[in-house]
């Protein structure tokens, strides 16, 4: 482009001055093209120098830029590789602080259970020298439950370890108890031997084993007579003596225990049982009157009573008269009424006989169907006292749970005590029903033939007389 402006110029002049020749044209624009070359290329080396002097800066800036650019990747590669070993640094702590978070879980609940299992065995007696302690570490056991704490475990380790240790061999220490048979609280000593417990009174008094009772801040301790006061104390003083042991772990103790008496017995049946017993009372009184009644309704043999007929058939009034003064009250009844009326028709006569047996029928039966009423409602008020006591057993389930077997015994007494109480009223009553119906109803039927009998010796006399008068 700049050779171009030249020539332009050339020819614009050469076009406004023609008297210009062309070769002074061209020498003229030759020269001012050479000047111009010259005068560019000066420029040129002077832009060339320029840039050779700017950019020898810009080069070592930009190999200073370079240089920090390596040294910034080179620490950022370090960076890197420093927070991928801090992230599997960090991994592997939190893995070994999990491990030891269950670790310490792990130790916390061996702990609890294994005081849990100390507290629950121990013997009568010993919670109130140790009781406080084992407390106290449960409550720092529960505290730490939702952080587990080693140092917890660690101190009930301790504990169980240092109470196993002193367990061996045995110990004594001092304490209160309940003496059986009195329930007084005495201060004494505890001896402690395997899996018995024995106490002591103050003053050598009688020893006895230890055993728990249920909602009693004491256990009792039951004297054992054989064990004699010498034995005992050498026992206790921890020389060489004799020691009585229940084989049967208390047991035995507990079963006497829960026997009772009888008026304890019927109150495990509440309220039902007494109402139970009421009635087997009345039982008892009916049944006491109907025997009474049934020495009365006492009949004479049937030889006996033939003779009397035969007096009767005969017509000897006066024999008739003297044999029924000697018969038994409800026969000689009948007969003298019959002998009454004798000379009436038989119609008459049958019916007074009949009016005397429904009077000792009604005599004799009355009362009767009581006993068979009582006989039948018993079992039924039994099972009353049934749903009644598994209502409240249910009641106590819902309370206390199935867990509390102390809880759940009163309402199971209940249910079995009215039950068995029911039986043992109905059994007797119906047994005693049966016997005295059948007694009076035989009895009944013989005065009834009897009195059949009679009829038929009458009018055998009544046509003899006929005939006679014939």
């Amino acid at each position: 482009m700049r050779r171009l402006l030249p020539l332009l110029a050339i020819a614009a002049s050469t076009l406004v001055a023609r008297a210009e020749t062309f070769d002074e044209a061209m020498a003229r624009a030759t020269t001012d093209y050479s000047e111009r070359l010259a005068k560019a290329a000066d420029e040129l080396n002077a832009a060339r120098t320029r840039i050779t002097d700017e950019k020898a800066p810009l080069l070592k800036e930009m190999r200073d830029a370079e240089d920090r650019i390596v040294a910034a990747q080179s620490q950022l590669q370090r960076l890197k590789s420093g927070d991928e070993n801090a992230g599997e640094q960090k991994r592997k702590l939190l893995s070994e602080l999990d491990s030891i978070r269950k670790n310490t879980a792990y130790m916390s609940t061996l702990a609890h259970d294994g005081l849990t299992s100390f507290q629950q065995g121990l013997l009568p007696g010993e919670a109130q020298l140790i009781g406080d302690k084992a407390d106290t570490l449960a409550g720092k056991l529960d505290e730490s439950s939702g952080i587990p704490s080693g140092t917890s475990a660690v101190e009930v380790a301790a504990f169980l370890l240092e109470r196993t240790e002193r367990a061996l061999g045995g110990y004594s220490a001092p304490g209160r108890s309940l003496i059986a048979g009195d329930n007084q609280v005495l201060s004494g000593t505890f001896a402690f031997i395997g899996p018995e417990a024995y106490f002591q009174a103050p003053g050598g008094g009688k020893a006895g084993v230890v055993r728990p009772r249920a909602g009693s801040a004491y256990p009792v301790a039951y004297p054992i007579a054989s064990w004699s006061a010498d034995e005992s104390s050498h026992f206790f003083e921890g020389k060489l003596a004799l020691v009585a042991a229940d084989p049967t772990g208390g047991k035995a103790l507990r079963l006497s225990e829960t026997r009772g008496t009888l008026l304890q017995h019927i109150q495990k049946g509440g309220l039902v049982a007494y109402a139970i017993i009421a009635v087997g009372c009345f039982s008892l009184l009916m049944i006491l009157q109907k025997l009474r009644d049934l020495t009365q309704l006492t009949v004479d043999p049937q030889a006996k009573v033939d003779a009397f007929l035969k007096a009767v058939s005969d017509g000897e009034s006066d024999a008739a008269t003297l044999a029924v003064r000697q018969m038994r009250p409800t026969t000689r009844e009948l007969f003298e009424t019959g002998l009454a009326h004798q000379d009436a028709s038989k119609e008459v006569l049958e019916e007074h006989l009949q009016s005397v047996l429904l009077e000792q029928r009604l005599h004799f039966e009355r009362r009767l169907q009581l006993l068979s009423v009582i006989a039948t409602a018993a079992p039924l008020m039994g099972l009353l006292g049934t749903v009644v006591g598994m209502v409240k057993t249910f009641a106590l389930i819902t309370v206390f749970g199935t867990g509390n077997a102390a809880k759940l015994a009163s309402g199971i007494s209940e249910v079995l005590v009215a039950t068995e109480l029911g039986l043992v009223v109905a059994i007797p009553t119906l047994i005693a029903h049966g016997f005295l119906a059948q007694r009076i109803q035989r009895n009944l039927s013989i005065l009834e033939r009897y009195a059949l009998d009679f009829v038929a010796a009458s009018d055998s006399a009544r046509e003899e007389k006929a005939g006679t008068r014939a």
